[in-house]
C-alpha cells in the first residue's frame, strides 16, 4: 500500500514537472532593448534530435500563405467571373516573364517554373522578414544548459543556410541544364579540354567559376538582407518611428532587387549552359 501511494505521489510530481517544464519553454516576451545580433539562426523548437531554427519557422508561414494565394488564383482563373485580384497577379506573372525572356528567349517557358519560384520564394521571405513582430517577440528557449530570449521568428534570407540551399540548388540545375541540352560529352568539354594549354587552363577557370557561382550567390542575398534588418533593428532603437519609415522602404525596395538579380542571374547562367561552345 505504502508503495503505491509513493507511485502516485511521484507520478503526479513527474506530470507537474513536464506541465511546468512545457510551460516555461512557451514563456514569450516582447524586446524592449537593442538586443544581440547574431549571423546564425537560432533554435526555438526541438523535434526529436532535428532543432528546428526560427528562420525555418518564419517560411513556413510564408509558404503557407504562398499555397493559399496560388491555390485561390487557381480557382479564380478557372471561373467566369474574374475580380481584381486575379488581374493583378496575372498582370505580374506576365511582367515577370517578359523580363526572363530577355534572358531565356524561346526556352522561357521549359525554365520559367524554376526561374519563377526563385523570384517568388526570395521576394516573399524577404518581405516576410520586414514584417512587424519579426525579430521582436522573443521566446524562452534552454540551449546547453542556459536560459536565452531568442526571436521566434526570423528573416529566412537572413539565415546563410537557406541561401547556400538556393545557391547549390540553382548552381546544379545549369549544370543539369547544359548536360541536357548539349549532351554529356560536348557539355564536359567546357571544363576538361585536353587540346591544347590554352583551354586545359581555360576548363579550370570554368571550374573555378561555377564554385564561385555558390559562393556569391549566397553569400551575396544573405549579406543584403541580414544587413538590412541589421539596419532596421539599429534604426528602430536610435531614432523614432517615423524617421526610420524611409528605412523600411528601402528595404522593400531591397528585397525586391535582390529576388530580381538572384532569379535574372540564374536565367543567364542557364542561358549560356545551354548554348553550344565553339
Amino acid at each position: 500500500m505504502t508503495e503505491e501511494i509513493i507511485h502516485k505521489e511521484a507520478t503526479k510530481e513527474a506530470i507537474k514537472e513536464i506541465a511546468n517544464h512545457t510551460s516555461s519553454n512557451f514563456d514569450f516576451k516582447i524586446l524592449t532593448e537593442m538586443s544581440k545580433i547574431s549571423i546564425k539562426a537560432e533554435p526555438i523548437f526541438n523535434i526529436g534530435d532535428f532543432h528546428l531554427p526560427n528562420s525555418l519557422f518564419l517560411s513556413f508561414f510564408v509558404l503557407i500563405g504562398f499555397f493559399i494565394i496560388a491555390f485561390y488564383y487557381n480557382k479564380i482563373a478557372s471561373s467566369k467571373k474574374k475580380n481584381k485580384f486575379y488581374y493583378f497577379i496575372n498582370f505580374a506573372l506576365k511582367g515577370i516573364y517578359s523580363f526572363f525572356q530577355s534572358a531565356l528567349k524561346e526556352n522561357t517557358k521549359n525554365f520559367f517554373p524554376l526561374i519563377g519560384a526563385f523570384f517568388f520564394f526570395i521576394i516573399f521571405n524577404n518581405w516576410a522578414g520586414l514584417l512587424p513582430g519579426v525579430g521582436s517577440i522573443l521566446i524562452k528557449v534552454y540551449e546547453h544548459g542556459e536560459l536565452h530570449y531568442f526571436p521566434i521568428f526570423r528573416g529566412n534570407n537572413a539565415d546563410l543556410n537557406t541561401t547556400l540551399a538556393i545557391a547549390l540548388i540553382s548552381v546544379i540545375f545549369v549544370q543539369y541544364a547544359g548536360i541536357k541540352y548539349l549532351g554529356f560529352k560536348n557539355y564536359i568539354k567546357k571544363f576538361i579540354n585536353l587540346t591544347n594549354p590554352i583551354n586545359f587552363f581555360v576548363g579550370i577557370l570554368e571550374i573555378i567559376s561555377e564554385i564561385s557561382k555558390i559562393i556569391s550567390f549566397s553569400f551575396r542575398l544573405f549579406g543584403n538582407i541580414f544587413a538590412g534588418e541589421v539596419l532596421l533593428a539599429v534604426m528602430a532603437f536610435l531614432v523614432p518611428v517615423l524617421v526610420s519609415f524611409p528605412f523600411l522602404v528601402l528595404e522593400i525596395f531591397v528585397g525586391f532587387v535582390q529576388a530580381l538579380v538572384f532569379s535574372m542571374l540564374s536565367a543567364v547562367f542557364i542561358s549560356s549552359a545551354i548554348v553550344k561552345h565553339h
